[in-house]
């Protein structure tokens, strides 16, 4: 950089100077302090850049000692950390160190109480083969001395043997088919005696024993009793929800009809729609059908199919659960598939007004009480209740009683011998062959006859119910009644024009003191008179 500053003045002095033959004369002061002020800016300059190198190294210099700290002080706490590390992994492995020392000494404390433990055992034993082999020489004494008794008896017999048969002058043989006559003369009358006594015995007691162990056998069983009917009622808002239901000209009703093989009945009675069929699976799938619908209210003859088959597909499922779950709970194993989906079935399947899926669960706690108190195989003996009227889940479908449908199918699905001799022979149709034939239809008849187990037939029920209709309109001013809830409640529709207010509570009560005295039932029968006054005008 220095090279460089002489060349720059004489350029710029030469610049200063005027030109020969130019008309313009700088003085001489003003060329030297020019020259005197380039001279002191390049000295100012030289020092300045000097300055600043001077400050760069001493700055350079700086920061180098800072980093030396810098690295000092991380490679101080570097080794304190791993001082620290290592001290920490040496108190973890000596506490480690120690634990394992008690716990190789409470092993050891261990080990010397069970070596103390197998001495004294080993002593014991050791005192108990000396008495036993003390035992064994005084045994093999008195063996000796028994034997010598018994050689001295043997002789005496023999000696009064022969003393006996020259008193008797009779031979050996004689004497011993006389006495072998005798004895087998007393033992035959004994006997018989015997005989007869132990027989007398059981007569007298059979009963009580049979009595006992089928009282034991129904304490040791309580199961809830479900009735059932052949009609369902569907609760709907308002009769506005009885139209759509119809649909237009009927096909909304058609369409349920035939997508669920149900007759749905319609009717005046109010708040209700009546779902009618034999068969219970359909009257359910139909049922829910109707909530759904009513729930969802777009009720057209493509909803209708839509939520049918829906519903199947819940239903179905639901046979299928409560098989496997009725067979969870009684513990039986190992049913085939088929069987397990009938006992589903049975859910749906009423006798008599009794479920038969509650009945046949009753039976099987019934028949395995009775098999635990003879002492028999209490499984086999619950099989065969549960299944024995596993025919009825099909007998809506195919000919023949229920008890030789269910046989076959529990031959069809190798179930044992004594299962679908129980199933066939419950009803005595077939003899039984097994005592756990005879401990099914006990169970099976205890079941049925249990107070409140099956209610009235269908063709009482509805004469109760058009009786309760008949005793309501009876009275004078009564134009309709309608026996509803199961003959539960009696709605009357009195005339208007012929009962007013004041007369109307006396009719009611009237009806109901009625009811009291001329028909049973049970609970209780709600009676409530309905009069109201219409009237109609025509604006033309």
């Amino acid at each position: 950089m220095y090279c460089f500053w002489p060349k720059q003045a004489a350029q710029i002095i030469a610049l200063a100077l005027p030109e020969e033959g130019s008309a313009t004369v700088l003085p001489m002061q003003t060329v030297l302090v020019f020259i005197a002020g380039l001279f002191l800016g390049a000295v100012f300059i030289i020092w300045y850049y000097r300055s600043m190198k001077k400050n760069a190294a001493s700055e350079a210099s700086r920061m180098i000692g800072d980093a030396k700290k810098e690295i000092e002080r991380l490679g101080t706490e570097a080794r304190l950390k791993v001082n620290d590390e290592i001290k920490q992994k040496q108190d973890e492995l000596a506490l480690e160190t120690r634990e394992f020392r008690a716990e190789i000494k409470q092993k050891e404390a261990r080990h010397g109480k069970k070596e103390d433990e197998l001495e004294q055992k080993f002593e014991v034993l050791n005192r108990s083969e000396k008495a036993l082999v003390d035992r064994d020489q005084k045994i093999s004494q008195r063996l000796n001395k028994l034997k010598d008794r018994e050689e001295d008896l043997e002789q005496l017999i023999e000696k009064e043997k022969e003393t006996l048969l020259s008193l008797a002058k009779m031979s050996k043989e004689e004497a011993i088919e006389r006495l072998m006559s005798k004895i087998e003369e007393e033992t035959r009358e004994e006997a018989a005696a015997r005989l007869q006594k132990s027989q007398e015995h059981m007569k007298e007691n059979v009963d009580q024993m049979a009595h006992k162990l089928l009282g034991t056998a129904i304490q040791r069983c309580s199961v809830s009793y479900t009735a059932d009917s052949l009609v369902s009622t569907v609760d709907i808002p308002n009769d506005e929800m009885k139209g759509r239901i119809i649909g237009r000209e009927g096909r909304n009703i058609r369409a349920i009809e035939k997508a669920t093989g149900v007759d749905i009945i319609v009717d005046d009675t109010p708040g209700v729609i009546v779902v009618s069929c034999f068969d219970n699976v359909r009257r359910e799938i139909a049922r829910r059908s109707l909530d759904k619908l009513i729930l969802d209210g777009r009720i057209h003859p493509s909803r209708i199919e839509e939520l049918v088959s829906q519903t199947k597909k819940e239903v179905d499922d639901d046979i299928r659960e409560t098989g496997k779950s009725t067979l969870a709970d009684l513990d039986v194993h190992n049913v085939n598939g088929r069987i397990m989906r009938l006992i589903g079935r049975l859910k749906y399947r009423t006798s008599y007004g009794q479920n038969v899926l509650k009945h046949s669960i009753e039976v099987a706690y019934l028949a395995s009480a009775i098999a635990g108190e003879l002492q028999l195989n209490t499984k086999l003996a619950k099989r065969c209740g549960l299944l024995h009227d596993i025919g009825k889940a099909l007998d809506h479908e195919q000919e023949g009683g229920h008890p030789a449908i269910g046989a076959d199918v529990a031959r069809r699905s190798d179930e044992r011998r004594e299962v679908v001799n129980s199933i066939a022979s419950h009803h005595e149709d077939v003899p039984a062959e097994t005592i756990y034939a005879v401990i099914t239809q006990v169970a099976d008849a205890i079941s049925a006859a249990r107070p409140g187990a099956r209610r009235e037939t269908m063709e009482k029920y509805i004469k109760r119910l058009e009786r309760l209709e008949e005793v309501a309109t009876s009275f004078n001013g009564v134009n309709h009644a309608y026996a509803i809830q199961a003959g539960r409640e009696v709605r009357v529709i009195a005339d208007s024009k012929k009962i007013d207010d004041n007369d109307a509570l006396s009719v009611c009560r009237k009806v109901a003191k009625k009811i009291e005295e001329e028909l049973s039932y049970p609970g209780e029968v709600k009676v409530t008179l309905i009069r109201e006054t219409r009237v109609t005008e025509y604006a033309r």
